[in-house]
Parts: structure tokens; sequence; C-alpha cells
């Protein structure tokens, strides 16, 4: 049997008409029989909120209430199922009890409980809907396959667990009815509730559909595929009707919103086709994510990705000795922090922190614990406000006149850092982030406009 799972994310489940929408998505092509949904819009960054430290009572009752009010909505344009009702009040009744804890008690185990309930809410409300529709359907609480370490707003998948549980508790279920469960969050073998970090639901569907043998994954989000750029950037972006994982991959690291980085990682393994549509607009159609393709241009899309943080790191004990870069890096790993780019000087690196897939809480990267053991063997300046912009493409590395094209452009910039030759599929320039936008442009004038 054919079997394709789909993801739709926060927007795509905001409300009862675009539950709606996605539910007839769902219900044109019998080869979709597991669901993966993301809290409805809004209900994660009002849950994050919850969980900060400055949060007063009274702001906590506003926030569980904007909550109930979102998913209230959507239980009232179903006509109030008593099942469903049941359901709701069970868990914004544990949204409050969470909040309460936090407030006495602050642990990042109860945090990623409590940011784990806005897919139980959405979950159990899309189910209601593709009922509703007369389908056979029910909620899955992914928690009972999606195993994790006990690494608390960052867990990581066990990978060989999640295949073994979800082959007994949701294989099963899958040629009897459409099963509906929640991405991003999972628990640990103590029974313990994790998330996977901003972003993971499309890794949860990845994740399932590698557990499961999927013939596809399909991402439904707010955009008809990925384009050339952010259209938002260069009005003359245009759609992608088909790329390869390697250039997918680059994408999603460096910046294209519409796919997060680590999905690629399961299909990859797996060979599993991935699809980006929109949700709003199904019949445009979208991009096909896919081992091989027929064209493989030099120039596919430039990506940017904001917010970077550049660390500087000097020591006279890098003159012709050995081992400063591997104790740099092991203690970058002592606080789970994944290094993105790099560069090297006889006495300096400098390095950008990979900041996709972070502390499911908006904690930040750069901890003062991770200051202070860096600081022993090095002087540590650290750069924010800077953006990473990417030329993503095929055989950039050897082909002659890319660095003359990029650059031409690049002329009136500060450019602080620039990496090229590492993968054949990117070109990396590191500027200022209010100059991003104008970077962004002028590069895909240049490359895609001529």
């Amino acid at each position: 049997m054919s079997l394709i799972v789909a993801k739709f994310g926060g927007t795509s489940v905001a409300d009862y008409p675009a539950m709606s929408r996605c539910a007839d998505i769902i219900l044109a092509n019998p080869d979709t029989r597991l669901v993966v949904v993301s809290a409805s819009s809004g209900v994660t960054n009002l849950l994050v909120e919850l969980t900060q430290e400055q949060t007063c009572d009274e702001r906590r009752m506003q926030l569980i209430k904007k909550i109930a009010h979102i998913q209230y909505q959507i239980l009232d344009a179903l006509g109030s199922p008593q099942e469903v009702a049941a359901r709701l009040d069970t868990v914004l009744s544990r949204i409050s009890s969470l909040s309460e804890e936090l407030s006495r008690n602050r642990n990042k185990a109860t945090m990623d409980e409590l940011l784990a309930q806005g897919e139980q809410c959405s979950s159990a409300l899309f189910a209601a809907v593709l009922r509703e529709k007369g389908e056979a359907a029910s909620a899955f609480d992914v928690r009972q396959v999606m195993r994790t370490d006990s690494h608390f707003g960052r867990a990581e998948p066990q990978i060989e667990q999640v295949a073994q549980l979800a082959a007994k508790h949701l294989a099963p279920l899958l040629s009897s009815q459409r099963i509906v469960t929640q991405g991003f969050i999972g628990g640990d073998e103590n029974g313990s509730t994790t998330t996977l970090g901003r972003g993971g639901s499309d890794y949860s569907a990845a994740l399932l559909a590698e557990a499961l043998k999927a013939t596809a994954v399909e991402i439904w989000t707010d955009v008809a595929g990925i384009y050339t750029t952010d259209p938002r950037l260069a009005p003359k972006a245009s759609p992608i009707a088909e790329i390869s994982f390697n250039e997918a991959a680059e994408m999603a690291t460096f910046g294209a919103k519409v796919l997060h980085p680590a999905t690629i990682l399961p299909a990859v393994r797996q060979k599993i086709q991935v699809f980006v549509g929109s949700s709003r607009e199904p019949e445009r159609g979208g991009t096909w994510i896919r081992h091989q393709v027929e064209d493989e241009p030099v120039y596919r899309a430039v990506a940017v990705r904001r917010d970077q943080t550049l660390l500087n790191l000097h020591s006279l004990q890098m003159l012709h000795a050995q081992g400063f870069l591997a104790e740099t890096f092991a203690t970058l790993a002592r606080h789970k922090i994944s290094v993105d780019l790099i560069t090297t000087s006889e006495v300096n690196v400098s390095l950008t922190l990979d900041k996709t897939g972070s502390d499911s809480a908006g904690n930040g990267l750069l901890s003062e614990a991770l200051l202070q053991e860096l600081s022993q063997h090095c002087r540590v300046r650290v750069e924010d406000d800077l953006a990473l912009v990417a030329i993503v493409g095929n055989k950039i590395a050897s082909t002659p006149g890319v660095c003359r094209r990029v650059f031409e452009v690049l002329e009136p910039h500060n450019v602080r850092m620039i990496c090229q030759g590492a993968s054949p599929h990117n070109l990396c320039v590191l500027v200022s982030e209010s100059e991003a936008a104008q970077v962004v442009s002028a590069l895909h004038k240049n490359l895609f406009e001529q």
C-alpha cells in the first residue's frame, strides 16, 4: 500500500475554515493516511510566553484566555461535539496547572509539557473536522511512538525505537482510518513529554514517514512551494517545480522558511519524496524534492537567514599548535551548540552558530557558562545583528566566474565572512542584518533576472 504522510503548519490549522480546506486536501487522496499537525497559529507563541519567568499572574490568565478563545472558536464551528469539548477542557485545565507549577518551580521538563499542549488541541479538533466530513478518523498521541532522549527543549529522536514503536502502535491503525497526530513533541523512556525544538513539526512528519516506510511526505504551508528567493525581497522570484535533496537541504539550512532543515535527513535516508505546497491554494501545485532531478542549474536560489551570531575566538595557542579546534568544538558540544560556518587564520577562529531547531522556549544559545568556559583558553568576542546570505545551486565550487558575479554585487557592502568550497552546492556570505534585504535583491537580479 502506498502511504503518504501529510503535515499541516500553524496557519493551515489556524481556524475552522483553514482546517476544512486541509481536510478536503486529505480526502482527495486515499493514500494520505497519517496527518501531522502543528498547534493553531499563534498558540505556541502564547505558550512560550507562559513559560517566561517575568510573566505575572494577571498576564498568565490573559494568555490562557487567548489560547482558549482560539480553540473554542473552532470547537463552536464544529457544533461542540461532546467528546472533543471534554478533551479541550482537559487540555486547557492542564495548561493552567502547568503554568502555575512553572511559576513556583521552573524546570525544562514542565516547560516542554506546557509547550506540547497546543498540538494536543489542534490534533483533536482536526480529527473532528475529518469525522464531520464523513471520514473515519481519530487523534493519536505521538508520544507513544516518537521516542526521544531527555534533552528537554531540543530533544533528539531515537530513530530505531521510533521505527519499532510506530510499527507496533501506529501502522495497524492506518488501514481502517485516517490518523491525526502531533508534530513537534515526543516522549522520553521515562514517559516525560519532550519537544524537538521550534519548527520541529516538519521533522516529526519526516521521521514518521521514515518509520512507516512512506512513499512521500507532503508539507502543506502558506506558500505554494519553494521559490528562487523570498518574493517579498525580490518580486520577480519564481517557483521551483523540482529540486534535489542536496539543494533543498542547503536552502532549508540557510533560511528558506518553508522547510525545516532536519526534514530532509529522514527523507534522504529512505529516498522519500517531499512535496511542499499551499494549503490555501493547493491547485497552484508546489515543489517536489527528489533524490534525482533532471535539471541541475549552477544557480538554483538565494536564501537568507537572519539573526546570526558570529563568535570570534583569538588565542596565540593556535600558532603552530595542535588541539585548539578540538578543544573548542568539544566545549561547544558539551553545551549542545552546533557550529554552522567556520573560517580560520593563524591565531583566530570565526564561526557562526546554527540556531535552527533551537530551544523550544526560545532560550539563547550563548549561555554565560559557555562563554566562561571558552574564555579559559581564548579571548572571545561576540557579534550580533548579522545575516547569512547563501547562493544555492550545483557545481558552484568548480564553475568559473561564480565569484566574479557574486562579488560585483557585494562591492558596496561590508562582508564579515565568506565560505565557499566545502560544498558544491553553496557559497555563503555574512553581512549586516540591515543590508540583508538589499544584498538578496541585488543577487537575485544578477543571477536570475538577466
